[in-house]
Parts: structure tokens; C-alpha cells; sequence
């Protein structure tokens, strides 16, 4: 995860972490408030965090990550001692340097106990448990005649009815940088995304010979969507 309010820096320091392979930027962010919110939704192993913010310093936002390693990077000395007072893995001067960002990734590396992530779900189904792998799910739906019930999609056209889940226990358990819930019926995943406007989804997802499949996009989780399709 990346934090830095200053949009050029934040760039710059997502483009130098994508020429790790150690790395994959889940999201970045220029606003420690919206960080936060969208914390409880992330899967994430370090924070990459600027310490002077407007709202809130990286210092506090650190405080608030609950034990996730940090790696502080700052234009100003003076906040060293208390950075690694909190436990920091690193603190970067500014301008961040490719070589110097390397040595602090592999700091973190050794204090970072990565599990491996899970590649599939188990849920109970109409014909017992099912074991759904996220790379086949196409978007799931609540069933039309039982709304505690859910059918997935899947790419190739088949489908799986899940028994009594709800959409919020779903998200739980699908990667949120996969994954999107776009109106109260229905989650989609993003990789079938074609075109969207402010209201509709076309999905890359067969709706009958010659057809495309269209969802509605609800005003309720409208930027949820725009932020995940940035991204």
C-alpha cells in the first residue's frame, strides 16, 4: 500500500515500486482519511507512507495500522527518532532512490511472514461444499427465487448456486482488488469489465449469441467502483 498527498510523488514512488519484483502495489492513496477507510477492505503485507499530510501525518497513520510493517519516506530528518520508535522497518530521505527503496524491501521482507494467497473459496452449495476458484468467477448474483442464496457465474458459462451467504460475507472472503459489489443484486469481477458509464457495466461476459452482458452500476457504490477501476 502507497500513501503520499502529493499526486507527482506518489507516481513516482508507484512507478519505482513496480520495477520490484518483490512488490505488487495493491492501491495507492493520497488521502490519509480515505487510506484508513478503505483499510478494513485491503489485503496488504507492508505500508510505504509519507510523514508531512495534510488532515493527518504519516506518523499517526502508522499508529493506526495495527502492527503492519511501514516503511517511512520523508523530506525531513527530523522525524527519524520517532518513526522508529514506532517500529518502522525503514525511513527514506526524499528524493527516493531505487537502490535505497531495495534495501528497505528486503528489510521487510525478513520481518514479513507472507502467506502464500489462496487462489479459491469453499462455501456450502445446493450439492455440498464447493470449492470455486476466483479466477473462473464471472460475477455473482442473488438467486432469484431464495435472496439468501447466491449463484456464481463462471466464465464458461456454468453456474453454482451457493446456499444461505450473504454479499457481505462474500466480500470477505474474495480478493477486494479483484473483486467489486456494483449494486445491491450483484458482485463482478473486475477482469470482465469492458466499458462503463455512470450507470452501466458491459462486461467481456456472453449474454446469448451476439450479445454482451450489461449490470447496472448503483449510485451507492458508484466511487467504490471508480476507485478499484483506477487502480
Amino acid at each position: 500500500m502507497l500513501l503520499d498527498d502529493e499526486l507527482p510523488g506518489l507516481a513516482y514512488l508507484k512507478l519505482l515500486c513496480e520495477q520490484l519484483p518483490e512488490l505488487e502495489v495493491v492501491k495507492a492513496f493520497n488521502n490519509p482519511e480515505v487510506f484508513l477507510s478503505e483499510i478494513p477492505r485491503l489485503d496488504f503485507d507492508l505500508c510505504i507512507l509519507d510523514v508531512e499530510m495534510p488532515q493527518m501525518n504519516g506518523l499517526q497513520v502508522a499508529n493506526l495500522l495495527r502492527d503492519k510493517p511501514v516503511i517511512f519516506t520523508t523530506a525531513y530528518k527530523e522525524y527519524a527518532a520517532e518513526a522508529f520508535d514506532l517500529n518502522a522497518v525503514d525511513y527514506i530521505r526524499k528524493p527516493v532512490q531505487k537502490e535505497r527503496l531495495e534495501q528497505a524491501v528486503q528489510k521487510a521482507m525478513k520481518r514479513i511472514h507472507v502467506q502464500p494467497r489462496k487462489d479459491f473459496m469453499q462455501l456450502n452449495a445446493d450439492k455440498g461444499k464447493a470449492v470455486i476458484f476466483f479466477d473462473q468467477i464471472a460475477f455473482i448474483t442473488t438467486a432469484d427465487n431464495d435472496s439468501r442464496d447466491k449463484v456464481v457465474y463462471f466464465k464458461d458459462g456454468t453456474e453454482r448456486r451457493l446456499k444461505n451467504i450473504s454479499f457481505d460475507r462474500l466480500l470477505e472472503v474474495l480478493p477486494p482488488d479483484r473483486f467489486c459489489r456494483i449494486n445491491k443484486k450483484e458482485i463482478i469481477a473486475l477482469s470482465i469489465v469492458q466499458v462503463f458509464t455512470f450507470d452501466e457495466i458491459t462486461a467481456g461476459f456472453p449474454a446469448g449469441p451476439g450479445k454482451t452482458t450489461v449490470f447496472m452500476l448503483s449510485e451507492i457504490y458508484r466511487d467504490h467502483f471508480l476507485q478499484k477501476i483506477k487502480t
